[in-house]
């Protein structure tokens, strides 16, 4: 999504507000910047999914808990 902003607003010089809008991207969704990194979590998730594929996501958070 940001990269198709940015790209639209290089290509043609749009301002950040049209690019938005040609794409259907809110302003404030373009903007967002995370305020913490959950790569760990991430990675121990799919980590658990791959070793028990059958596991749902509530059953994954649990052990995410648990360990």
């Amino acid at each position: 999504m940001k990269a198709s902003v940015e790209h639209i607003r290089e290509k043609f010089a749009f301002t950040e507000g049209r690019a938005c809008r040609l794409l259907l991207v809110p302003v404030s969704s373009y903007r967002y910047k995370p305020r913490h990194n959950d790569n760990g979590l991430r990675e121990r998730l799919i980590a658990l999914a791959r070793e028990k594929p059958r596991f749902g996501y509530r059953r994954l958070q649990i052990l995410t808990r648990v360990a």
